[in-house]
């Protein structure tokens, strides 16, 4: 049996965001820290870090954030950007604002620009954000793309040969899978994540991209009911579904 890992509460919700080690003493003075009903005296005693953990642990009567390993599932909205150094507002700015501060930091699972919506993983687990990311897995992302011109009827045999080279590069790309959904519309899969694949994919064929929006990763689909700038914790059994 593996052993539960503990933690010494003032570091845990430092660690979680909610404020320096001394901060989160001043709470616990406060009374504002309560595990299993009873107010902890002490910041430095020891609790066990596990996915219950917010059920046992409250502050100022909200439970506690979940602990690491911690990913979510976001709908991400047009117009904001998906990492820390680019200007604009971020993904990050539409979670909780003490969730900025967390150790180890949230990351999203690959990027999405500026101009594309749609499903967006983020987490604080390395190894599973390396096992999405990384070429050997070949995690299929599918994409719904609007595009200035009508399709030409052969962008699917071209995409699908896996000897398409995008411009100033020199390696082809694997083969990826078109579905045209209509004149000006297709859906796009691929197994890579080149910068602006899809809009890169689209111009080697003479073709714009005006709109972008991406509804899968692997197996997991953007739940309906999840509306732009929406998110939530992802369930186990849908990460599972990332590699399916």
């Amino acid at each position: 049996m593996s052993k539960v890992p503990m933690a010494r509460l003032d570091r845990l919700l430092a660690n979680l965001g909610y404020g320096s080690r001394r901060e989160v003493q001043g709470l616990v003075r406060k009374g504002a820290v309560v595990f299993d009903g009873v107010a902890i005296s002490d910041g430095g005693q020891k609790v066990a870090v596990v996915a219950d953990l917010p059920a046992r642990l409250t502050v100022e009567g909200v439970p506690v954030d979940p602990p690491a390993p911690l990913t979510l599932i976001m709908h991400k909205p047009l117009g904001v950007v998906c990492s820390h150094r680019e200007p604009g507002r971020s993904v990050y700015e539409l979670l909780p604002r003490r969730w900025r501060a967390r150790m180890p930091g949230l990351s999203t699972i690959g990027r999405l620009d500026l101009d594309t919506t749609g499903l967006l993983l983020i987490t604080d687990d390395g190894p599973l954000l390396h096992r999405v990311i990384a070429p050997r897995s070949q995690v299929a992302k599918r994409y719904v793309a609007r595009l200035a011109r009508p399709l030409r009827g052969d962008e699917a045999a071209i995409f699908a040969a896996g000897t398409l080279v995008l411009e100033s590069e020199a390696e082809p790309l694997a083969p990826a899978v078109l579905e045209p959904l209509s004149d000006h519309e297709a859906r796009l899969t691929i197994t890579e994540g080149r910068y602006h694949q899809v809009r890169r994919m689209f111009a080697a064929v003479g073709n714009h991209v005006e709109a972008l929006h991406r509804d899968q990763i692997g197996a997991l689909s953007l739940p309906q009911d999840l509306a732009p700038g929406g998110w939530r914790i992802l369930h186990p059994e849908e990460q599972t579904a990332v590699f399916a």
